[in-house]
């Protein structure tokens, strides 16, 4: 007796061009909330290393394929990446970046339609030395109704300094900050997980 062919279920996605931004990612069916649809892939690397590999980046381009998954670890989806560096940012997001055993998820908040593009808040990180018109080179345009103008992360609202009384001590001089260059990190996005700033699509 021959068994009964097994259906295959229909891809959870397609990569196409997107409105957004040069490629994205689809739903080809429909996602239910709550829904694993991609783990993120590519070369672990350290962040120096990172950092090393796209020191020549132009300033100006604001393709990143690295996602930052520790303090010791960068995903870098340019080399033996998949479909998910594909997935724009949104800052109305269907979806969200997840960590777990150091490994980065993109996963469904809510229940997404077929032909909907698929999108999580990027939230990349900010420098101190980044370009004053750093927002501008990381500008978004998702189009939505709450869209902040930036792939970045909000900026930080600065602290009050405490009020402290002038310390006294004879003899003692105060502690120099010491000079040098910082060397820029190239930027990671974020979202649970935070990603950067690095290589084009």
């Amino acid at each position: 007796m021959k068994k009964a062919p097994t259906r295959r279920r229909a891809p959870l996605f397609k990569v196409r061009h997107s409105p957004i931004h040069g490629y994205g990612v689809f739903a080809a069916r429909r996602i239910r909330k709550g829904t694993t649809v991609i783990e993120y892939l590519g070369e672990r690397v350290s962040h120096a290393k990172a950092d090393a590999r796209y020191e020549d980046k132009d300033p100006n381009d604001n393709h990143t394929f690295l996602f930052t998954v520790d303090a010791r670890t960068v995903i870098d989806a340019g080399v033996n990446g998949n479909e998910a560096r594909y997935i724009n940012h949104g800052c109305d997001p269907n979806c969200q970046s997840t960590t777990e055993n150091r490994r980065i998820f993109i996963e469904a908040i809510r229940t997404i339609q077929p032909g909907e593009e698929l999108a999580y808040d990027y939230q990349i990180q900010r420098d101190s030395d980044d370009a004053p018109n750093v927002d501008e080179i990381y500008a978004c345009r998702c189009g939505a109704k709450n869209c902040r103008g930036s792939m970045l992360e909000e900026p930080k609202k600065p602290r009050q300094a405490a009020r402290r009384a002038p310390q006294r001590a004879a003899g003692k001089k105060g502690a120099t900050r010491k000079n040098g260059a910082t060397r820029k990190r190239v930027a990671r996005r974020g979202g649970t997980a935070k990603q950067s700033r690095r290589s084009g699509r």
